[in-house]
């Protein structure tokens, strides 16, 4: 998607080889053009998909899961990363977050999903696709059927999109990155 494309390389930052920081439109202020379009960017992907609703993680996955559940006109579900005491029959299952180095409790809600369900999920960045294994756990635990993933960046240049294409799932990345070398990124 070179509208993504042109965000990341204008306003995003390479920390490192393997970390890309792009708070400035996504992660931290979000860019709500931006966010429309990758809606109707993911809306128009998995359209015969018959989803029935979207999940993503909180809190980066928020922002491109609601403009792709406006324009498909479907309820957004989002895990959460600590049990708030209002929780009536929540599910759970461990995490590991790749950018923060640590594991932590994701938790959401049975009743919001059921075996009727057939989920999108959508996430911010696709690196080793240790998220989505967590978030997919918690789906088959409420018994509903994840019918597509939805990434906005890819990193190409690890494992995530092979471990979950392994599992036979129509993978949509908007902005898929080869590398990040010298302050510049290869595009794949």
């Amino acid at each position: 998607m070179k509208l993504l494309q042109e965000a990341i390389e204008q306003r995003g930052t390479i920390i490192n080889d393997d970390i890309l920081k792009v708070d400035s439109f996504l992660n931290h202020q979000i860019d709500c053009r931006l966010m429309k379009a990758i809606g109707q960017e993911f809306a128009a992907h998995f359209q015969d998909q018959n989803v029935t609703k979207i999940v993503t993680i909180e809190s980066s996955g928020i922002a491109p899961a609601v403009f792709a559940g406006d324009c498909m006109d479907v309820p957004v579900i989002f895990m959460k990363k600590s049990e708030p005491s209002t929780m009536l029959d929540p599910v759970y299952t461990e995490a590991f977050s790749f950018t923060k180095n640590r594991k932590y409790t994701l938790c959401m809600e049975r009743q919001f999903l059921s075996k009727n369900d057939r989920v999108l999920f959508i996430d911010d960045f696709l690196a080793n696709g240790q998220a989505f294994l967590s978030a997919e756990d918690l789906i088959q635990q409420c018994g509903a059927h994840v019918v597509g993933v939805g990434i906005v960046i890819e990193k190409s240049f690890q494992k995530g999109r092979a471990l979950i294409e392994e599992k036979g799932y129509d993978v949509y990345s908007l902005a898929r990155i080869q590398a990040m070398k010298d302050n510049k990124i290869l595009w794949k």
